[in-house]
């Protein structure tokens, strides 16, 4: 899990390998992951896009861009928080997410949430 604050915003993800949707001997795994965004800060803001890096277990990164999340622009006055989920295909069992959300205030300053690197990680196998 990652949980970093940038200017009030705090936001905090975690993923889960979903193992009936994976195709191992294809490389192909799929992760779904969890974010909480919460407003810490003393003004409202509202999440106007993503950037998403993912890096498979070879360091090859992939960037994904797009207005908001998962069809929604959030605004959070403070103390608000905004949760969804979302998914991920890999073509490695392990690798990692990590990026940021680009944050306007009601004044129109802008400024890029971080979001903490999190694992994705196909769980060994017990014995």
């Amino acid at each position: 899990m990652s949980d970093t604050t940038t200017k009030g915003v705090q936001v905090q993800a975690s993923s889960r390998y979903v193992p009936e949707r994976s195709e191992p001997a294809k490389q192909e795994f799929f992760f779904t992951y969890e974010v909480r965004i919460r407003n810490l800060g003393s003004g409202p803001v509202k999440l106007q896009a993503r950037h998403w890096i993912i890096t498979d277990a070879f360091g090859n990164a992939q960037h994904v861009r797009g207005p908001g999340v998962v069809g929604a622009q959030p605004r959070l006055e403070p103390g608000d928080s905004f949760e969804y989920q979302s998914s991920c295909p890999l073509s490695t069992p392990h690798g990692s997410m990590r990026g940021s959300f680009r944050m306007v205030t009601d004044d129109g300053d802008s400024f890029d949430a971080e979001i903490g690197s999190f694992a994705l990680s196909v769980p060994e196998a017990q014995n």
